[in-house]
């Protein structure tokens, strides 16, 4: 008898690989462009959103570096990111103006198995809770998804960062656990809690990414007419 019938095994999936993420990839968007991170032409405005005296440098408290001493260090760093294939490092700029307003990274990039990673997020003041921060988030998936073909879009942050865990939930991102002493940042420990979007369930969660960014869901002071979490859940 073969023993092998007795065992349960997964779904057969006719999939062939996903596609590594273009280094020179630009994804556009009505209100954000996201290009690759352009160090000497970013690291002014970066710095200046991240670090005081007018930028937010609790920005830095969960991510693995920053903040930065001065605008050299800083813009060294950048060097460093954008020589990088995974991480992909990505400046969200604004789409009218150009300005960088914030940073976001592919990464943990398995194109056999289908999965990808979007993480080193960090939004600027400007950015940070609006429509183009939403935007942001919906041109990484979809490209994700529908270009390169991947099968499971992950979000990981540490287990303390409250902000970054309601986001991942608003944005659909269904919770998975929490993996105990993951990492250790900074010379403190890391939780670090897991979250994913699989690609049976991003049809839907598309359609509620494109109505929730729709013109019509914003009134004339540009407040928002249904949220995208109840339409993302």
């Amino acid at each position: 008898m073969d023993r092998n019938c007795e065992q349960p095994l997964g779904e057969p999936v006719a999939f062939a690989g996903a596609t590594v993420p273009g280094r020179t990839v630009v994804l556009r968007g009505p209100r954000v462009v996201l290009r690759p991170v352009d160090p000497e032409h970013d690291a002014p405005a970066l710095y200046a959103a991240s670090h005081p005296p007018d930028g937010d440098p609790s920005i830095w408290t969960y991510l693995y570096d920053g903040p930065y001493p001065d605008p050299h260090s800083f813009q060294a760093a950048l060097s460093q990111q954008a020589a990088q294939a995974d991480p992909l490092f990505l400046s969200v700029t604004d789409a009218a103006t150009g300005q960088p307003l914030g940073v976001v990274s592919y990464m943990s990039i398995v194109p056999e198995h289908g999965v990808i990673e979007i993480g080193n997020i960090w939004f600027g003041p400007r950015l940070r809770r609006t429509p183009a921060a939403t935007e942001t988030i919906f041109l990484l998936a979809s490209h994700a998804f529908d270009e390169l073909g991947y099968r499971r879009l992950e979000w990981k942050c540490n287990a303390l960062n409250e902000p970054s865990r309601s986001a991942a939930l608003r944005f659909g991102f269904h919770y998975e656990g929490t993996f105990a002493n993951h990492r250790v940042v900074k010379g403190r420990n890391r939780d670090t809690a897991w979250f994913a979007i699989t690609v049976q369930r991003w049809p839907a969660l598309r359609a509620a990414f494109e109505r929730w960014l729709a013109p019509d869901n914003f009134d004339a002071s540009g407040a928002q007419r249904s949220c995208l979490g109840a339409r993302a859940a």
